[in-house]
């Protein structure tokens, strides 16, 4: 498999078509398989196992891995400090790292006395909103940004759509819509009929 993902990678070119007009063809520059092409058996050769011995919550979504735990006993605190020193350690011994600047603490509780975590010798950012897997999450689980965010993302793909439409009839809408494969916030969903 390993010598089979070193081929495809090998030379490995693309170019970008839009409105019929083509780029030139480039060389990749990135070396890491992303799961979307290979599949999932790849993301669960290299990191299958990384869970075992974790005592918290482990969630891994492609390149996305959470560490979740409750926090209000010393005993919390202390499972998720040495689960991430675990995690640091699976790194090592399977000659990974972990991005520690891109590793962010996400407190989510009221009068939380806003512990310091440590991954691999530095201490980790704490932040108090984050954006998982598209969804803008803070400390006190308020939707209000996120709302805020989805409706101009919402309002900007209704403009788009709406300056590229030769003919503003209902009918053209309707179809439009019809057919769509996707809300505009790009969440999958079924045709749905619109009042007549």
């Amino acid at each position: 498999m390993t010598q089979w993902i070193k081929n495809w990678l090998d030379g490995h070119t693309h170019g970008v078509a839009v409105n019929g007009l083509m780029s030139k063809w480039r060389s990749m520059r990135s070396d890491v398989p992303q799961g979307i092409v290979l599949g999932p058996v790849p993301s669960n050769v290299f990191v299958g196992d990384m869970d075992s011995a974790i005592e918290c919550t482990l969630s891994k979504i492609a390149n996305n891995t959470k560490l979740c735990g409750a926090v209000d006993t010393l005993e919390g605190r202390d499972a998720i400090e040495k689960d991430l020193d675990r995690l640091d350690r699976w790194a090592c011994a399977n000659f990974m790292t972990l991005k520690k600047a891109k590793c962010k603490v996400l407190q989510m509780c009221w009068g939380n006395p806003k512990h310091k975590y440590g991954l691999g010798g530095k201490w980790l950012q704490s932040s108090p909103e984050e954006n998982d897997l598209g969804v803008l999450v803070d400390e006190k689980l308020n939707m209000n940004q996120y709302c805020v965010f989805a409706a101009q993302k919402a309002t900007h793909i209704l403009g788009c759509t709406k300056r590229s439409m030769a003919s503003k009839a209902r009918e053209g809408i309707s179809a439009l819509l019809l057919h769509s494969g996707e809300t505009p916030l790009g969440v999958p969903r079924p045709a749905l009929g619109l009042p007549t």
